[in-house]
């Protein structure tokens, strides 16, 4: 018989997409039933040669309060048609199946991508920075006697960005 103490501890394998983009569809979500509202958004995902930008669609549940707070934030403008760029991290993304049910594609598969949005870098409105995350490091050392500056342009518990 062993000493050897083992926990039954859950280990997870984390799956983060990072990128710019722009917000799209910035909307609070109310299931039917029992289900708790929660915020969601579109984003329109950069990627390829500066000179020729391609875009991603990726539907995204807002988790975490922060990244929940500057999303809100951002409603107005981008239903201002303003353009809404962001730094972004999403978690956990998966490709959705589903059939075309109008237009020239109906009865068509599709697929779309999903995940959860957990994090926002940094956020431009019509390419005014709005909002900067402090440093991991800053936050880490609030507390301690030196007392760091805060980098953010915005506390995300202010304004709207629609201004």
């Amino acid at each position: 018989m062993s000493n050897n103490t083992q926990t039954n501890e859950t280990k997870y394998f984390d799956l983060h997409t990072t990128g710019i983009g722009y917000f799209n569809r910035v909307r609070e979500v109310k299931p039917r039933g029992k289900g708790k509202p929660f915020m969601a958004v579109a984003i329109a995902a950069l990627h390829g040669a500066s000179d020729a930008v391609e875009y991603s669609y990726i539907d995204c549940n807002v988790v975490g309060t922060e990244a929940e707070k500057l999303v809100r934030r951002c409603q107005q403008a981008v239903e201002a048609d303003k353009k809404v760029l962001v730094s972004f991290r999403i978690g956990d993304i998966r490709a959705d199946a589903f059939t075309y049910e109008k237009g020239d594609k109906q009865g068509q598969p599709g697929a779309s991508l999903k995940g959860r949005l957990f994090f926002i870098g940094w956020i431009k409105v019509d390419g005014e920075t709005v909002y900067e995350a402090k440093p991991k490091e800053a936050v880490e050392s609030q507390d301690a006697p030196q007392g760091e500056t805060d980098t953010s342009t915005e506390s995300s518990e202010q304004h709207d960005f629609a201004a």
